[in-house]
C-alpha cells in the first residue's frame, strides 16, 4: 500500500470531566488512550473533529451513566496534525478492510466479536488487527484513524442524515496534538 501522510492540521474536541480539563491544562500531559474492546476506530485518544457541542453532549451521556465517572462534564480542545492516518473516509483504507478482513476472520481462535448498537466489538477488534499489518507492510506507523458515523434518530422523518452524526478521530500517537486549548463551554 502507498503510504500517504496526511499533512491536514484539525480542530477537535474531547468530552471529559472538568477536572480532567484543568489538569492537562496546567500539566501538558497528554489524555489517555480509550483501550476499550468496543471503540470505533480501534484504540486511542478520541475526537470529534470540529464538534465541541457532540463532544459536551457525550460528557453530559457519560455523566447521566457513571457520575462517579464525569462530576461536571466538559470539553477540551486540541490542534491535532493527521500525519499518517488511516482514514475511513478515504476508499484506499475502506479497500484495506474488505481485502484483510478473510485473513482476519482466519486468525480469530473463537467465534468473532460482533457490533451490538453502540458497542462496536467487531470494528475494534478489526481496526486493531488490520492496522499493525499495515504499518508492517508500509514501515510507516498509523498515528491517527479518522471515520464518520451516521449516529442517532433520522433528522426529520425518512431522512438518511442523522442528529447524532459525526467525524471521530482516534489519536493513536500523542506527537500529533500539538496542543491543547479551552474552548467556550457550553451550558
Amino acid at each position: 500500500m502507498r503510504h500517504f501522510d496526511y499533512q491536514r492540521t484539525i480542530i477537535a474536541y474531547h468530552g471529559c470531566d472538568e477536572a480532567v480539563v484543568r489538569q492537562v491544562l496546567m500539566t501538558g500531559n497528554h489524555l489517555s488512550a480509550s483501550e476499550n474492546d468496543y471503540d470505533w476506530l480501534g484504540y486511542g485518544i478520541y475526537f470529534w473533529e470540529f464538534g465541541p457541542e457532540r463532544a459536551f453532549e457525550w460528557a453530559v451521556e457519560q455523566k447521566m451513566r457513571d457520575p462517579k465517572r464525569i462530576k461536571k462534564p466538559a470539553v477540551i480542545g486540541a490542534v491535532i496534525q493527521l500525519g499518517n492516518c488511516f482514514d475511513l473516509l478515504d476508499t484506499r483504507y475502506t479497500a484495506v478492510l474488505n481485502s484483510t478482513y478473510d485473513l482476519y476472520q482466519s486468525q480469530q481462535s473463537a467465534i468473532l466479536p460482533s457490533n451490538k448498537g453502540p458497542l462496536h466489538r467487531l470494528d475494534c477488534d478489526m481496526l486493531n488487527f488490520v492496522i499493525p499489518v499495515v504499518e508492517k507492510i508500509d514501515g510507516q506507523p498509523m498515528q491517527t484513524v479518522r471515520g464518520v458515523f451516521q449516529e442517532g434518530p433520522a433528522a426529520f422523518p425518512g431522512s438518511e442524515i442523522r442528529k447524532k452524526s459525526h467525524i471521530q478521530i482516534a489519536v493513536r500517537d500523542s506527537a500529533c496534538i500539538l496542543g491543547y486549548f479551552r474552548p467556550p463551554q457550553p451550558q
